[in-house]
């Protein structure tokens, strides 16, 4: 079985759906499943701590969700054109996983909702790129062969989807950026079989 890591933060709920249509993407391709995950949010005080599990929603990632999985789509709302706190944070934490080259050639794709359309979309999914890369990690974006890309007017960007959430988070999300969500967690799921038989 091809496990797919759908790994993201979320305040608002915006880019929870995003990774919600991207497991249903993934689970369209025999063989794979999706495994969704989130991060807890970062504390201003040291003292402060959450729970173990949150209160509602999928569980929080441990470092063994990464090295176990196949392939990883990575989400995050837009912080003045980069990545949350809290999915940094995580991401600061797996330097054992990046000695041991336990990422290095699984597939991976970026996602992330903004309050406006030029919120810093393709500059957070850029960034967030970076450390996929020093971990080795295969970039899969989405190619103009996907027909939304050209008729989008709200998200969606070949660096990977995106969402227009509105000033305070409670524009619904488009068909077209739903398609490509789903979309993304197909080609994920899609290209890390492949390089699983290539494998074998």
């Amino acid at each position: 079985m091809i496990r797919i890591l759908v790994l993201y933060y979320s305040r608002h709920g915006a880019t929870r759906h995003m990774a919600e249509q991207i497991a249903r993407g993934v689970e369209t391709v025999d063989g794979a499943s999706a495994v969704v995950r989130t991060v807890a949010p970062v504390s201003v005080t040291t003292e402060a701590a959450d729970p173990p599990i949150p209160a509602s929603g999928p569980p929080y990632a441990t470092l063994d969700d990464l090295e176990q999985c196949d392939g990883l789509a990575l989400g995050s709302p837009t912080r003045f054109g980069n990545m949350a706190a809290p999915l940094k944070h995580f991401l600061d934490g797996t330097s054992g996983l990046w000695l041991s080259g336990a990422l290095a050639g699984k597939p991976a794709a970026a996602f992330t909702s903004t309050g406006s359309l030029h919120g810093g979309q393709e500059t957070t999914l850029l960034t967030m790129m970076m450390p996929l890369l020093h971990h080795g990690m295969l970039l899969t974006g989405l190619p103009y062969t996907q027909p939304e890309l050209a008729t989008t007017r709200s998200g969606g960007t070949p660096y990977g989807p995106s969402h227009v959430a509105g000033g305070d988070g409670s524009q619904p999300h488009s068909e077209d950026e739903e398609t490509l969500c789903r979309a993304m967690g197909q080609r994920l799921a899609e290209t890390a079989t492949a390089l699983r038989r290539g494998r074998a």
